[in-house]
Order: structure tokens, then sequence, then C-alpha cells
């Protein structure tokens, strides 16, 4: 989260736009900008099945990255253009990247209404604009813009993890908590790609549709700027800030 920050306040001042493509070192659990999770989620039993717990820049709600892929594009707010459009120009090369791989995705349909902030995990429903394979949510995205820059999160399920979520709520929440099965990579190719696989595919859609000539950017190049963000990641107050 401190290096998609870092990303984010680099596009603003180079005008570059980013596309990154991560895993995670330990299995983490993740909360939307806005998600309440204060007495929601019970963290003694998340500590003690070895999950990390973070909150997100972006908004959206409870991801479990563990067996999944996880995307982030930065770029100058001058040259983005409006939330839907930038949304579609995302999803281009996501679908592109995909279909790379043998994977067949929609873009969700137009919903009356978006989702409010709640304990319901990310992948229960496909919402407008996400991609979803034969209905099941397979990509989760969520963007904020702020400075001058936008920031995109994604993630993209290569194993069902998301329905364990329930679990790890308060007892009042788990309740009634049930999850529709997400869509994954390996249910839809009978196999499990590794991180590298889906960076390049999605590499290759970003030369072929937004710029034949992008380069990759050292790592070095941002993790100086990435180390000063990482406090307010590991500030409990604002993990739980709600």
């Amino acid at each position: 989260m401190a290096r998609d920050i870092a990303l984010q306040t680099r596009a603003a001042r180079t005008k570059e736009t980013v596309f990154s493509i991560y895993s995670w070192i330990r299995p983490t659990l993740s909360f939307g900008r806005h998600q309440p999770a204060i007495g929601q989620y019970d963290i003694g039993r998340i500590r003690d099945a070895g999950i990390d717990v973070v909150r997100r820049p972006t908004g959206g709600r409870a991801i479990l990255h563990h067996r999944e892929v996880t995307y982030s594009v930065t770029a100058p707010l001058e040259s983005a253009g409006p939330l839907r459009e930038t949304y579609a120009r995302i999803n281009r090369i996501l679908l592109d990247g995909l279909a790379r791989l043998g994977v067949g995705a929609e873009v969700a349909a137009r919903s009356e209404r978006s989702p409010r902030p709640s304990i319901r995990p990310c992948f229960e429903l496909p919402s407008e604009g996400e991609l979803a394979s034969a209905g099941r949510k397979l990509v989760g995205s969520a963007q904020w813009r702020d400075g001058g820059a936008l920031l995109q999160h994604g993630s993209i399920l290569v194993d069902d993890d998301q329905s364990s979520l329930p679990s790890f709520m308060a007892t009042a929440a788990n309740e009634t908590a049930t999850l529709t099965r997400p869509a994954t990579l390996r249910s839809l190719l009978d196999r499990a790609p590794d991180p590298s696989e889906v960076a390049q595919v999605m590499f290759e859609a970003v030369r072929r549709l937004e710029d034949d000539g992008a380069t990759e950017l050292a790592e070095e190049e941002i993790r100086a700027d990435a180390l000063t963000q990482v406090p307010r990641f590991l500030d409990e107050e604002w993990t739980w800030r709600r």
C-alpha cells in the first residue's frame, strides 16, 4: 500500500502512468478506505490464522490477499479523464491480458445503485464495471483520486480464499454472512498461473493497447518514497479507523 501511494504521488509529479502487478508475502486481509471494521471483524481470530491486516487507500470492501494477484494503476489526473472512462480503459487492458491467458471475462452490467461500504466481502457479487466470468466476479477494483493523480487497485483471484472471510467476522455479523463463490483463474483454466505469468500478459496488453514503447520501472526508483509511507499503513489507528 505504501508503494502504491508513492507511485500515486510520483504520477502527479512526473506525469507518468504506471501499471503494476504484485503478490503478497503473507496472507493479508485488506479493508477498503471507508469500510466499517471495528466490532465487525474478530482481530484475535485473524491473528491466530496468521493473517496480517491493512487498510487500503482505495475504497471497496474486504479482500483476503493470498492466492491472488493484485494490480495497481497510477496516473496523473490531467490525462486520465472521467472516472467511468478510466475504469473502461483499464478494463480493456485487463480483458486483453486475461484473454491472452485463455480466460473469457466480461464487464459487469450497470446497476441502479452502487454498493455502500459494508462488512460484506468484496467478491460476493460483481459491481458495475468490474470483471466477471459467467456472472461470477473474477476481478474487483476500486479507484481513489487525490493530489492530482489517481490510484486504482484491483484483485485477480487465482484461487478462492474469499469464501473464508465470514469466518473472521464477529459473531453477530458472521451469522448473516454468506458468500457466492467467485470465479478464479484455476477454475477457468484448470491450473493456477503464477504472478509472473499474469504480469507478462498484462504488460503485453499495456504495450498493445496503450504504449508500445512502455518500459519497466525499477523498484529502486520508488523504494525510498515508499518507505516514507510505511508508518501510515502500520498505524493501527489507520487500519481500525472505522
